[in-house]
């Protein structure tokens, strides 16, 4: 795995919208489930889950679409309609970007996969931690304390 200086900025495809990030995320994941699938137009989605007050829009406005509220809302860039990054309502702390929009790679290894029960047949990811559904409240405490304590041994620094 690379290593990462911190910040680090990330766009979409028609470079009209970037993001930030001030620190590393505090988890990684692939999501297989049929929305996922669906929106990425892909066998699943990535997504690196930063803490919201080190995540920032750093130029132009995103817009809402795919699925908007009230359990989560999806930003995109108004003109090349790249998926930038998602909310979900009552994790007001977190925010999940879209770790390939930025050029350090191994912000898109995925540390878990979720929705294996929607998995297409031939996937096969190196996620260390897969779940059927996704993760309960326990579950998800200790994988932030995994991803932080191997992050930690791979070197991500903040700059």
């Amino acid at each position: 795995m690379d290593k990462i200086s911190y910040p680090v900025k990330g766009s979409c495809r028609c470079g009209k919208l970037e993001i930030a990030l001030a620190a590393p995320p505090v988890l990684t994941a692939a999501c297989h489930c049929r929305g996922c699938q669906k929106m990425s137009s892909s066998a699943f989605s990535l997504t690196a889950m930063c803490k919201s007050d080190s995540f920032r829009v750093v130029r132009g406005t995103p817009v809402k679409g795919g699925v908007q509220g009230p359990e989560l809302d999806h930003f995109f860039c108004p003109d090349c309609k790249t998926w930038m990054f998602t909310r979900i309502t009552g994790m007001d702390d977190f925010v999940n970007v879209r770790p390939t929009l930025f050029d350090q790679k191994s912000l898109a290894t995925p540390f878990i996969e979720t929705m294996t029960s929607e998995k297409l047949p031939w996937v096969s990811i190196p996620a260390q931690h897969s779940f059927t559904g996704f993760p309960d409240v326990d579950d998800f405490m200790k994988l932030l304390d995994d991803f932080s304590q191997t992050q930690d041994q791979q070197g991500s620094r903040r700059g």
